[in-house]
C-alpha cells in the first residue's frame, strides 16, 4: 500500500520517503505497530500531499474506454 501511495505523489512531484519500522521486516509481522510503514514529505508539500490523497473518484469521472496513452517511438519524445 505504501508504494502504491508514494507512486500517486510522485506522479504529482511530490517527493516521498518510506520510513520502515525495524523489527517487522525482520520477523514478518504486522502486529501493534510492528511493520509499520511512514511515508514522508517535505514538510512544504504536506497540504497539498493530503489534499491529492484525500480525492476520491466515481467511475464516470474515469476515462476507462481511453485506456493507456501509447509510449513515444524509439527516437521520440
Amino acid at each position: 500500500m505504501a508504494k502504491i501511495i508514494t507512486g500517486r505523489l510522485e506522479s504529482e512531484d511530490i517527493p516521498t520517503r518510506l520510513l520502515y519500522e525495524a523489527a517487522g521486516p525482520i520477523y514478518a509481522i504486522t502486529v501493534d505497530g510492528l511493520g509499520e510503514v511512514r511515508i514522508l514529505v517535505p514538510a512544504p508539500e504536506q497540504e497539498r500531499a493530503r489534499a491529492i490523497l484525500s480525492q476520491t473518484y466515481e467511475d464516470g469521472e474515469l476515462d476507462w474506454e481511453k485506456g493507456m496513452p501509447e509510449p513515444p517511438l524509439e527516437g521520440e519524445e
